[in-house]
């Protein structure tokens, strides 16, 4: 535009001052540059752009292939194209790696009438995530240069790479309590099914309790006793608060959080028992829904901003997986932990909070952290006094266990001030032998 406003300029005032040459010239000028912007605006508005993808659900280490296809359905050859396929950045740069990328994701093409251009490339995925694959950002323009035009083209692929799980040593498969045999505390429930025995008659026993042959036998009132439900499973909450993880093992601190969420969740689930996840971290997914899926280019600045949205962390909704059952249960827990994101909304604390009273009393709580504050360890006790089986997994990656335990750190004493159990979890090998001791109980 700024070249058609200077060439217009100069064309009035060499009308104004009777210069024929200028005037002719920018008669040409003013010419061309009608016409780049026309042919650029056709060769955009005519491509067919088609995106291939594999799976869109893989485990760590495997990789997707991508094929991008660019068709030019036009009447007029297209001089010339840039084409380069959008991965996401940070996730190239990151240290460690979270994805590599393999094979041309960035092409020069000249397309004739009918002709086509295919983008062939491989990514690995080396980190659990939510990963956007796209979309295309089409460049063209004038063989002079004087006009570009960009296009975003394609919709993104979007896959989901799920965390590891990690087989856990220290017991047996077969067992009924691989975590541990339980220890009631609170006679939560109690199942009518089976009867422990008999007592004397206490006011305020029901009437179906009264048990009649006793009754009858003694002449005294008996009433039944019936053996307590057990606690079984557990309900695992992981704080992914963007300031737990700030330091320079944050990054692996915080995929060894959510591996040991997912393999002590598929241990549990592996007996039958029940689980469920609450995290005041975010879900990929719902961001994206909510503010669209973004563009991330290194170059192009104006075409970025057409594509790109600001991403905000500030959540305040609890994410929940309802304590439960079966394969799909755990599934969905498995497919929350790979698209799980760091927020600045809501503390661990008031997570705790705001989620006790969806939390199943039949299940052990099992908290897992990054740090101890003292409203994180009162809201631990808190759930404690309500007569929850509460344990926390402190999650400290490379930091050598403490063998001086008569000196226990601060996180420790905070946490066995408000009667709540915890181990250390420092490597992948620490979690694999997490059961050697229990954890429900």
């Amino acid at each position: 535009m700024k070249w058609i406003l200077a060439t217009i300029l100069l064309l009035v005032a060499g009308l104004a001052l009777k210069l024929s040459l200028l005037v002719f010239a920018m008669y040409v000028l003013l010419g061309v540059l009608l016409l780049s912007r026309f042919f650029t605006r056709a060769w955009t508005e005519n491509l067919e752009v088609s995106r291939f993808c594999g799976e869109r659900v893989l485990e760590m280490g495997q990789a997707a292939e991508i094929t991008v296809d660019v068709k030019n359905k036009g009447q007029v050859t297209v001089a010339w194209l840039l084409l380069e396929d959008s991965l996401p950045r940070e996730a190239l740069v990151q240290t460690p790696q979270r994805i590599k990328a393999e094979g041309a994701r960035l092409a020069l093409a000249r397309l004739a009438p009918g002709e086509s251009k295919s983008l062939h490339y491989k990514v690995t995925f080396l980190m659990r995530g939510y990963y956007q694959l796209g979309p295309l950002l089409v460049e063209t323009g004038d063989v002079f240069g004087l006009h570009r035009r960009f296009r975003v083209m394609t919709d993104p692929h979007f896959v989901l790479v799920l965390p590891k799980v990690l087989p856990l040593e220290g017991y047996n498969l077969a067992s009924r309590r691989p975590m541990g045999e339980i220890r009631v505390l609170h006679r939560l429930f109690e199942d009518p099914t089976r009867i422990a025995g008999i007592r004397p008659y206490q006011q305020g026993d029901s009437f179906r309790r009264i048990h009649w042959r006793a009754t009858a036998r003694t002449g005294v009132l008996h009433s039944r006793v019936f053996e307590s439900s057990r606690v079984a499973g557990a309900t695992f909450l992981l704080d992914f608060h963007l300031k737990s993880f700030q330091d320079a093992g944050a990054i692996p601190s915080a995929e060894l959080a959510v591996t040991a969420v997912a393999s002590l969740a598929h241990a549990v689930f592996l007996m039958g028992q029940q689980i469920g996840f609450i995290s005041n971290g975010r879900d990929a997914a719902d961001r994206i829904r909510a503010e669209g899926w973004r563009a991330d280019f290194a170059t192009r600045r104006e075409a970025r901003k057409q594509a790109a949205q600001s991403s905000k962390s500030d959540r305040l909704r609890p994410l929940v997986v309802e304590t439960g059952r079966g394969l799909e249960r755990f599934s969905e827990i498995l497919e929350t932990l790979g698209r799980l994101e760091h927020t600045d909304g809501l503390e661990f604390a008031d997570l705790v909070w705001e989620t006790a009273p969806r939390i199943r009393r039949d299940a052990t709580v099992v908290a897992f952290l990054r740090e101890v504050t003292p409203l994180t360890a009162a809201a631990l006790g808190d759930l404690v006094r309500r007569g929850f089986l509460v344990s926390a997994i402190m999650v400290l990656f490379d930091e050598a266990a403490i063998p001086d335990w008569a000196r226990p750190p601060e996180w420790a004493e905070m946490l066995l001030g408000q009667g709540v159990d915890f181990r250390l979890v420092n490597s992948e090998e620490s979690i694999t032998n997490l059961c050697a001791e229990a954890i429900v109980r």
